[in-house]
This record gives C-alpha cells, structure tokens and sequence, in this order.
C-alpha cells in the first residue's frame, strides 16, 4: 500500500466555484470514486496565515504568522519538517512564501528558486514569485519534480486563480475560466497519479469577495472545497476543519508518533495504519 501523497493547494479557489465550474473533479464525486467536503478558513482569511495553517495544523493566532508581510521561518512542526525528519523525501512547486515558511527566509530569487538539498524540510523546490506565473508551467514543473525525484509528500500550489480573483473579483468570467483552466490541467495529470498509488489531497487556502481582495470573516472569503482521491479514504460525510488537514496529511504518510490533529472518519476504519 503505498503511503505517498499529492497536496494539490488552488490558491484563492471559492466553494462554490469550484462545485459550478470544476466538472472533472465533479464527475469523481457524482461516481463515487472521491468526496468532497466544504470547509471554512481559518481566520484572518489570508495566504500565508493560511498556508502555516494547511501544513502545521495551527490557526494564524496561534502560529503568529497573522498577515502576508511576516517573513519568516515557521515555528511549528510542518508536514514537511515531519517527513523528512522521519526519512522520507519531500518536494514542492509553490510560491515562494511556502518556501519562507519552510526552507530560508527571506526568499532569494537568485539561489532559492531551485532547491536540491536533503538537510532542508523541503528537500526538492521549485519555486516562483510572480502571481501570474501560468498554472500550466506550475504543474509541469511539479510532474519533473515527481518524476525525478519520486517524493513521498509533494505539494503544488498554483496561483493563478487567486491573481484572477484580485483583478476582476468573485463573480467574474476570467476568475471562474480559471478555475475551469485548473479542473483541465488537472485532468491530465490525476489519472497518472492515482494510478501510481498516490492519495491526493485538493483544497484552497482561502476565498474571493466581489472586492476583489479576502482577508474577512464573509462566506465566499472562507468557505472552501476538500477534495479526496485515494483508496484510503472512507468517502463518509462529516465535518473537517481546516486545522484537520495538517493531520490528515501525517497519516496518510505514516507519520502516527505525531499528534496532530485530523477526522479519522476521513478514512476507512479511521486510520490507515494497523
């Protein structure tokens, strides 16, 4: 049984959008292959509050990691701290605040674009620094990651859905094309993945308003899809909190010594290690 894990994070990607617009995730749930589950972002319902809170499992409050201009390195244990300390490898193509949180802060374009280095937490990175850089680009350069180095844990996060929100808001043609754009990508990759025996893990970090901005407490800002593909996953319907999925990751990766948090009616017999 393989223990590897895909965590896909659609960056900025609202609830309802996604259920309207993203017809080939859809169809896994309307064929009882996969679940999927809306869940509300911790609050302040920013990026990089969020991203701590998606891969160590605690609230922006707790962590200190409160708005989008604090750079620094993470104080919590990570996903990916976790699983290299335990052996395994761990890769990334995100945004390069992942890579202050977890890797070196501040982010140097010049040397910390590429990562190739087994002493960091995350060992194989790509990362970028430009929002509008394309969701295309972005998984093709996670797949050379997953081919190469064959990770254990591999996070992608695009971020073109998010840029789309910013400049033309909630209710617009060009931020739900995108997020149909994002369904099609990841049309082509999900079947080679889930055939390869990976568990893969789909949210967003937070929503969009009509603003064209989040960061509040409004249901389009918080309110947020979970998508769960794997032969692991109990495909119950409960609730899941957003601190959950920190958890959820860790013992989908075997990492049971680590008490985070996680719904163990997510998975079959609520766990996936005897």
């Amino acid at each position: 049984m393989s223990n590897k894990v895909i965590f896909v994070v659609l960056d900025g990607l609202n609830y309802q959008v996604a259920q309207d617009c993203m017809g080939y995730l859809s169809a896994f749930m309307h064929s009882q292959q996969a679940t999927s589950y809306q869940i509300s972002s911790e609050l302040p319902s920013l990026s990089r509050p969020l991203y701590e809170c998606l891969l160590t499992g605690e609230t922006p409050v707790k962590s200190g990691i409160v708005n989008n201009q604090i750079s620094r390195l993470s104080f919590n244990s990570s996903v990916f701290s976790l699983a290299a300390q335990a052996g395994l490898t761990t890769a990334a193509a995100a945004y390069h605040w992942v890579s202050e949180l977890y890797n070196s802060s501040p982010f140097n374009l010049q040397t910390d674009r590429i990562c190739n280095d087994k002493s960091r937490n995350i060992q194989h990175g790509i990362f970028y620094h430009l929002d509008d850089y394309p969701d295309a680009i972005l998984f093709a350069d996670a797949d050379h990651l997953r081919q190469t180095y064959q990770p254990d844990f591999l996070l992608i996060h695009p971020m073109n859905i998010d840029d789309a929100g910013h400049k033309f808001g909630l209710d617009s043609p060009e931020y739900r094309n995108k997020a149909r754009q994002a369904d099609t990508i990841l049309s082509h990759h999900l079947p080679t993945w889930l055939a390869e025996g990976y568990h893969v893990v789909i949210t967003s970090d937070h929503g969009m308003n009509n603003d064209k901005t989040h960061g509040g407490s409004l249901n389009e800002e918080r309110a947020v899809p979970l998508f769960l593909f794997g032969e692991q996953f109990s495909q119950q319907i409960t609730g899941v909190k957003q601190t959950q999925i920190c958890g959820l990751l860790c013992q989908l990766l075997g990492l049971n010594d680590h008490q985070k948090a996680y719904n163990p009616a997510l998975l079959k017999q609520g766990k996936i290690h005897e």
